[in-house]
């Protein structure tokens, strides 16, 4: 699964390719290293994001905080400092998932949970519309699925850098899945679900200019892509709620589970229906293991302009 900025990018500044070059050379100093140790390098680089760096401390903080009212400051900060190093470790395995091949991607994967739900999806020959969250791992989830012999497209919106978002993509390619920029999802999706392709979607990021509706996450409303429903109905494409759980051991648990939501013949309320339920479903999956969560990204950061305050966005002062 993908998360991929616009399309007209300017064109790569001297920071953006400071930054291109420096990642590159991390990976590849990376690359001779086994699995384990590199992995568990790029923990240590994402740590140095909380502190001493403390790169958005803050927004993780004060999310944490919000959706988990119970935990005192240790507790939040335990969480906050595992996610940093949760988000290194993944950066990093995002970068060699093409050293290890189709086998090794299948490898590190040891329980998947709701395999049957793809197959039956593929078997009724709809296409499948795969909707996941910034939670474990979403890239690995499109390899794995592409290793696992089903036709991939992922939905991509760009990165302002545009090299380090031409590298990301190639990766992408190279691990089985068709990367579809976001401005051609409307012309590709159609045809994909058609051919009984599964087209991938990171749907749990508001994005302004983007279709969305509100939904509750964690209680308080968060603006999400309403892309994903509206093709599942349009189509008549099965949906189901993917993860990827990083386990103690570093190997990695996979999630399926159908986003099931009565018609009612009325499309907006069915495709907020959707919407609402796959929501539902990240949340609880969140709440087992919020060290997992990318709580970097101001996630309630738009909300209707009549929010009550107690369920603002808690970053709003940031």
């Amino acid at each position: 699964m993908t998360d991929v900025a616009a399309e007209a990018a300017p064109a790569p500044t001297f920071a953006h390719r400071a930054e291109y070059f420096a990642l590159r050379s991390v990976i590849r100093a990376l690359s001779s290293l086994d699995w384990n140790t590199a992995c568990a390098i790029g923990g240590r680089l994402g740590a140095l994001g909380y502190r001493p760096l403390g790169v958005r401390k803050r927004v993780a903080e004060k999310q944490i905080a919000a959706a988990f009212p119970e935990l005192d400051r240790k507790g939040v900060q335990r969480i906050a400092r595992a996610s940093f190093d949760h988000l290194g470790r993944a950066s990093i395995e995002t970068a060699l998932l093409p050293s290890l091949g189709e086998k090794g991607v299948l490898g590190i994967v040891t329980q998947v949970d709701g395999w049957e739900h793809m197959e039956r999806a593929i078997a009724a020959r709809k296409g499948v519309v795969m909707v996941a969250g910034h939670h474990g791992n979403w890239e690995l989830l499109g390899a794995y699925v592409a290793a696992r012999g089903v036709p991939l497209d992922v939905i991509a919106r760009g990165m302002a850098n545009k090299l380090f978002d031409r590298y990301l993509n190639e990766t992408r390619t190279r691990l089985g899945m068709v990367v579809v920029h976001d401005s051609e999802a409307v012309r590709r999706t159609p045809r994909s679900l058609r051919e009984g392709r599964a087209v991938g979607f990171v749907a749990d990021q508001g994005v302004l200019g983007l279709a969305s509706t509100f939904v509750p996450f964690f209680g308080r409303p968060a603006k999400t892509p309403r892309g994903a429903a509206v093709f599942a109905l349009r189509f008549n494409a099965p949906v189901l709620f993917v993860d990827a759980i990083r386990l103690p051991d570093g190997k990695y648990r996979i999630i399926i589970e159908p986003v099931e939501a009565t018609p009612t013949g009325n499309r907006e309320e069915d495709v907020d229906a959707i919407i609402r339920r796959f929501s539902q479903l990240l949340e609880g999956w969140v709440r087992r293991f919020p060290e997992q969560y990318f709580w970097q990204h101001r996630r309630w950061r738009r909300q209707p302009p009549n929010t009550p305050p107690e369920l603002r966005d808690p970053t709003r002062a940031d």
